[in-house]
């Protein structure tokens, strides 16, 4: 019989197989053509290596979170898969993308304060991801000013969100100020 351990790595594993056959073949719009994957990735690592989280639901939202929104995925397949709980934090971290961007933008702002403590945590650190791959580059055909409006939006987003994780708000402040946004 596995031990809770090995259960829990399984878990993980398994979760970033679906992630990554979810997201093959997408690339974020940097000018390397970054693999998409890389993403929800990076954000499951800022959780685990930077904030200290090692809640195995928190951190498969994290590797999920944007596959509803980015593909071809259902909130029911995410519970049949992961269960109700990862179901949950997927739903309440993805955005309706029947709205017209600037809506679901401002949804964003007005849910943040009222998301759930893990669902905080892996907005959190999407944020932190998301603004330190701006600060490497920007995406292509993005201006400077598109950039400083992004940081502006994401502030408002990480307001709702204070009191969740200091270590990732204190990063994402150092963000902030080095873009004048604080």
């Amino acid at each position: 019989m596995a031990s809770e351990g090995s259960r829990v790595i399984q878990d993980i594993i398994r979760c970033t197989d679906f992630a990554a056959r979810k997201h093959k073949g997408q690339r974020r719009k940097d000018s390397e053509s970054t693999p998409y994957i890389n993403h929800p990735i990076g954000v499951a690592f800022i959780l685990t290596e930077e904030a200290g989280i090692s809640d195995v639901a928190v951190i498969q939202a994290a590797l999920l979170h944007d596959t509803v929104e980015d593909t071809h995925t259902t909130i029911e397949e995410i519970g049949r898969e992961f269960g109700d709980e990862v179901k949950g934090l997927v739903s309440e971290v993805t955005d309706d993308k029947s709205l017209p961007k600037l809506e679901r933008k401002q949804q964003q702002i007005l849910h943040a304060p009222h998301a759930s403590h893990k669902a905080k945590l892996v907005k959190l650190a999407d944020k932190l991801y998301n603004l330190r791959d701006l600060k490497r580059g920007a995406p292509v055909g993005w201006s400077e000013s598109r950039v400083h409006e992004y940081f502006e939006w994401s502030a408002k987003v990480i307001d709702g969100l204070r009191g969740t994780n200091k270590h990732m708000e204190d990063a994402l402040d150092g963000l902030l100020k080095e873009k004048n946004v604080v």
